[in-house]
């Protein structure tokens, strides 16, 4: 007669299991009013250093954002109170700081219009809030319809199919709508729409999805070549679709960026799921011979290429953005040269993709490696919650949404200082852009779902060792 089976041992409580749930959000709550008081801070120092006075609206502004935010730190506590108290002062505080920047960029085209005696431009930043608002909004909704993030991956392949129609769509006649060469919009009316924002929320969900049911076979090892384990040949179809995809979008809608970012989280995904790092070496290979293709094949590509090997030789026409961006760099300094003393407004796109450059200027690189660790937590902590919950499609979708993140600034800040190619991302939170703004606070409204069910207790007080799946 065998020996009985010693009952598991509860899972042992982590920093996070430990705290109670009413510290939890008081630590929330004490971070959201630091990032309100320094995005006030920030919005009041540039009419201060441009203007010479407090903003009129000052109060009202400040009375918006302490409503926005405060309702969304309630629908936290009561909806997922056990959700990573880090994620949404992290996200607050970086649109709280691209706010203000976007006010700064409407007084110095204020400014301009009154010299060359011209209409007064409206300011971005009114539609900016309103896109804000909303944003959470939706932030709170998702809190209060997605109860459990693993019904998600009932809608795996309905993601893939409307993650292909929003990819799509700029596509079609009469609906898209070409920006700087780029077929990236929908224009309904007065509004216009970057579908590809939602698309790779779309894609997040069937990639984890697809790889939670196929990651067995997809791990399987026929041969190795150099002691790297080469995959069955049937296997290789997912990548290579893929890569297909990201290059069709790269030739139809002439975005680089997207097309790059697609293409790594599915990369990335595959090797969170099947741990085989034969994947990322085969995803490097079809990446080299991408870029290879697209250089010689699509003459945009190849310009974006030359300007970034020799900006000088292209700082008159194509290559002026990136040398006023690295011109403005280089004028802010260590420390910058402080809220509204700079010149950010003779960078072109400086509310959208040159952001930040235009923060780089006026905060110095001590101000944006600021900026970059506040990214650098909201990476971390969806990692953190894709360790913490138990279920394989909840850790695979954290991954994703924190590669999604990751991806992009890499992109995007790359772009900017020249250390690769620009590709047109813009900056998650910062830039200006209602579509990036809204599908940026959905994924953090998801992850924080699934680490308030990676941390939720039993009824008898202890940690759930499945996350909620048993």
């Amino acid at each position: 007669m065998s020996a009985p089976t010693a009952a598991p041992e509860p899972l042992a409580e982590t920093e996070d299991t430990a705290v109670h749930v009413p510290n939890r959000r008081n630590v929330e709550l004490g971070l959201l009013a630091l990032a309100l008081i320094i995005g006030m801070f920030a919005y009041a120092n540039v009419d201060l250093a441009v203007l010479g006075d407090l903003p009129p609206n000052f109060l009202a502004v400040g009375a918006v954002f302490i409503v926005l935010l405060g309702g969304a730190h309630l629908a936290v506590r009561y909806l997922a109170p056990y959700a990573d108290p880090f994620l949404l002062p992290a996200a607050a505080l970086l649109n709280l700081l691209g706010l203000a920047m976007i006010h700064r960029l409407d007084l110095a085209d204020e400014q301009r219009a009154a010299r060359q005696e011209i209409g007064t431009p409206s300011p971005d930043v009114v539609p900016q809030l309103t896109w804000t608002a909303l944003a959470l909004a939706l932030f709170v909704a998702i809190l209060f319809f997605v109860h459990d993030h693993r019904r998600l991956q009932k809608y795996t392949y309905t993601a893939m199919v409307l993650g292909v129609l929003l990819l799509l769509s700029p596509l079609i006649p009469g609906l898209g709508t070409t920006v700087n060469g780029a077929n990236l919009w929908i224009r309904l009316g007065p509004l216009s729409f970057q579908p590809s924002e939602l698309a790779k929320i779309m894609l997040t969900i069937f990639f984890a999805g697809y790889l939670v049911v196929t990651r067995d076979s997809l791990a399987l090892v026929r041969r190795k070549v150099l002691g790297l384990g080469i995959p069955r040949g049937r296997d290789l179809g997912p990548i290579l679709v893929a890569w297909g995809v990201s290059m069709a979008v790269l030739v139809f809608q002439r975005d680089l960026g997207t097309a790059l970012m697609f293409f790594g989280l599915f990369v990335v995904l595959l090797y969170v799921s099947t741990q085989r790092r034969s994947w990322l070496v085969i995803g490097a290979i079809l990446f080299v011979v991408g870029a290879i293709l697209g250089y010689f094949a699509f003459g945009h590509v190849r310009l974006r290429v030359e300007v970034w090997l020799d900006t000088w030789t292209y700082a008159s026409d194509q290559g002026y953005q990136i040398a006023q961006s690295l011109f403005g760099l280089a004028n802010g300094g260590m420390l910058g040269t402080g809220w509204g003393q700079g010149y950010p407004q003779f960078v072109p796109f400086a509310k959208t993709d040159f952001i930040t450059a235009a923060l780089g200027e006026e905060l110095g690189v001590t101000g944006l490696m600021a900026i970059l660790t506040v990214y650098g937590i909201i990476i971390e902590r969806g990692l953190r919650t894709a360790i913490a919950v138990r279920d394989p499609f909840g850790k695979l979708l954290a991954v994703g949404f924190a590669t999604v993140i990751g991806l992009q600034l890499f992109v995007v800040i790359g772009g900017v200082t020249r250390l690769i190619p620009l590709t047109g991302l813009t900056t998650p939170f910062l830039s200006y852009g209602g579509s990036a703004l809204v599908a940026n606070w959905m994924m953090i409204a998801l992850l924080m779902r699934i680490s308030d069910r990676a941390r939720r207790p039993l009824p008898d007080g202890t940690i759930d060792p499945t996350g909620g799946l048993g």
